[in-house]
């Protein structure tokens, strides 16, 4: 049976948040909408309660110490506590579209896929969260992939090995799984990661379990952008976004070292973790290091990341 727990991380949403709800709590599909909700300095906590007191479907946990943990915490606890069949994201200021489980429907029908996704479209919210979004990111009408793939093809296409340019990321508020995938490879969000915890489990889950893309050319889903973006106020490259990446990078190759992921694709990882590692450094030191790392990997001067470091 298709039946889908929405998890939602709630902090400092009270703007957007009924909206969010509204456009999940509808379907058919969803058995349930787990709200956790991360001590806002909002009125957030009460816009939970009173959702929760209209809608039976809408159930609403918090932390045990009742504390901030970050958006990758509280999507761990919203997995821990869900009880459907599958598991879906949403962001508490974005919302679903009417087609959010069209392909879904039908794709799930075969065994071996454990999960799909989509396309999301943007939404500006503040004229001054458009400009920085759009100083940052291209200006695209649609967050998707470039063509449909499925198994490791995501996987390859996600870390840039694939011979036609997949894309590099889609959205956790496209992306639906099979709970039982999630739970027989132990799979979480890294709480140590305060952003990028989306991108690091997504490559995860596409090492681990077969994904399958669904509607990539239309909008399932809507990212709102407004002034409170924590991704859109960091400048590209800057000591912060190198700092950021080094961490995501990080993260993904002590995972593929762990795990014993095929050389090729830790070599690739490892490059990436390098490059911001290089960033990081400053003065002869950073110098001697970046000397010392072409000759061991001369193929981290051809990474798309060198000039994190070396125009710095």
């Amino acid at each position: 049976m298709f039946e889908v727990s929405v998890i939602i991380p709630v902090y400092n949403a009270a703007e957007f948040l009924e909206k969010s709800v509204n456009s999940a709590v509808h379907f058919n599909e969803v058995k349930e909408i787990i709200l956790i909700e991360d001590k806002s300095t909002d009125n957030s906590l009460e816009l939970c309660k009173k959702l929760v007191s209209e809608n039976p479907k809408i159930k609403l946990f918090q932390h045990p110490d009742k504390e901030n943990h970050g958006a990758a915490a509280s999507r761990n606890l919203g997995i821990e506590k869900s009880t459907g069949t599958f598991i879906t994201f949403l962001d508490a200021d974005d919302y679903y579209l009417p087609n959010r489980f069209n392909s879904e429907k039908k794709l799930f029908e075969d065994p071996k896929i454990e999960g799909v996704f989509g396309a999301i479209s943007i939404e500006y919210i503040t004229e001054k969260g458009r400009k920085e979004f759009q100083s940052k990111f291209s200006d695209t009408t649609l967050t998707t992939v470039n063509y449909p793939a499925e198994g490791k093809e995501v996987f390859k296409g996600l870390l840039g090995l694939t011979p036609k340019v997949f894309g590099t990321f889609f959205h956790l508020n496209a992306l639906t799984l099979r709970r039982s995938s999630i739970e027989a490879h132990n799979l979480r969000f890294n709480e140590d990661l305060r952003v990028h915890q989306d991108s690091d489990f997504i490559i995860k889950l596409a090492y681990h379990c077969y994904l399958k893309s669904g509607i990539i050319d239309q909008a399932v889903a809507v990212r709102g952008v407004h002034d409170d973006n924590r991704i859109t106020k960091i400048i590209k490259y800057s000591h912060e976004y190198n700092q950021r990446q080094f961490l995501l990078w990080q993260s993904q190759y002590d995972w593929a070292l762990h795990h014993k992921v095929p050389k090729q694709y830790q070599k690739n990882i490892y490059l990436r973790y390098k490059s911001f590692d290089l960033s990081l450094k400053s003065g002869i030191k950073k110098f001697f290091s970046i000397i010392l790392e072409s000759i061991k990997n001369p193929k981290i001067l051809k990474t798309q990341y060198r000039f994190a470091y070396l125009n710095r």
